[in-house]
């Protein structure tokens, strides 16, 4: 059954500099919220959050980074489809532009279709805000993804999870991933795709450790936030060094088809887009910068390689010769059902 509500607007305690709006809520007691622009005592002291043992760890809080007001279709669908996941706990949009009336939120109708849907507004633009550490979260595991990024069946989640617990909680799970490199005759740090080997999940859609988010938010290393904020990107890439570096382990990536809405390479019309490549390369310079100044401020370069994509589904992997070539032994199984 489809709920909706209109989005009401919960008071908080002055000290809070957050708006926090609600979507219907089953439970009788709404989450505090926690929005504090500098990291006060409060933030960083870890007994102002639930222990790991209370946490559930059969779902997820999903966590996903608003900002653009144009997306704000595409996130209520987003959103509600997110609700209807049976490994999805709760929903809550970190809404990050300062800028968007508090009434154009107020007056947004958001459909549940089962877990509840907040909206925070983050107490500043930040990118460093999406891994706040956050008191209501009451799941070991939160789903860090963007606004134009969506996993269209809940198997795929439902399994990356599983993948996730499976790792001991230890390591990053995704769906994008991409690697490092050092380039001799420069000198620097490079970011790429490379085709065997991965060492960073993008927070197009990662999944994470709640405690990581307080990791970030208090242990960084000094000048890694204010990196972020001055150069407004690579958090994600900030989050895989602070990951890699606690449990010496790359990510794990798993197989999927989640469809990105905000890729420069999707086209109109049949068209492909005349600048994505030469905007892909200035991002991947970017980038590439980032882990250079993540390596000088870490001392060291913590991250890992992993190898290979996990699937959720077991195929025949041997071939077998039917009709005069050589398929695999599954395929047009039904021309013969000798099968050890």
């Amino acid at each position: 059954m489809v709920k909706s509500s209109r989005l009401l607007v919960i008071p908080l305690f002055l000290f809070i500099s957050l708006l926090f709006l609600r979507i219907p809520n089953p439970n009788p007691n709404p989450p505090t919220g926690l929005g504090i622009e500098s990291l006060s005592s409060s933030i960083c002291n870890p007994n102002f959050y639930p222990p790991q043992w209370q946490l559930r760890s059969d779902q997820l809080t999903v966590l996903i980074n608003g900002f653009s007001e144009s997306r704000l279709p595409l996130l209520q669908k987003i959103a509600r489809s997110y609700s209807s996941f049976p490994c999805v706990h709760s929903v809550f949009i970190l809404w990050g532009n300062s800028s968007t009336p508090s009434t154009l939120l107020e007056t947004l109708n958001f459909e549940s279709l089962g877990a509840p849907i907040y909206i925070l507004r983050n107490p500043s633009s930040s990118l460093n805000d999406r891994f706040l550490p956050r008191d209501f979260i009451s799941t070991r595991a939160v789903l860090i993804c963007d606004d134009d990024v969506e996993i269209q069946d809940s198997a795929s989640l439902s399994f990356a999870l599983r993948v996730w617990s499976q790792h001991r909680r230890k390591r990053i799970v995704g769906f994008f991933g991409r690697s490092h490199g050092f380039e001799l005759e420069t000198g620097a740090w490079i970011y790429t795709v490379h085709p065997d080997r991965y060492s960073i999940i993008l927070t197009k859609l990662m999944i994470v450790g709640t405690e990581f988010l307080y990791l970030y938010t208090c242990h960084s290393p000094k000048g890694v936030r204010e990196f972020v904020d001055k150069v407004r990107n690579c958090e994600d890439i900030a989050m895989n060094f602070i990951v890699a570096d606690r449990t010496g382990v790359g990510p794990v990536l798993v197989e999927g088809s989640p469809r990105d809405w905000g890729d420069t390479r999707n086209s109109e019309g049949g068209l492909v887009v005349d600048a994505a490549l030469s905007s892909l390369e200035d991002h991947r310079k970017r980038r590439g910068g980032c882990i250079t100044e993540f390596h000088k401020l870490w001392g060291h370069m913590p991250l890992r390689y992993s190898y290979g994509v996990v699937s959720q589904r077991v195929r025949e992997q041997g071939l077998c010769r039917k009709l005069g070539v050589v398929v695999p032994c599954d395929q047009f199984a039904s021309l013969s059902t000798d099968r050890p």
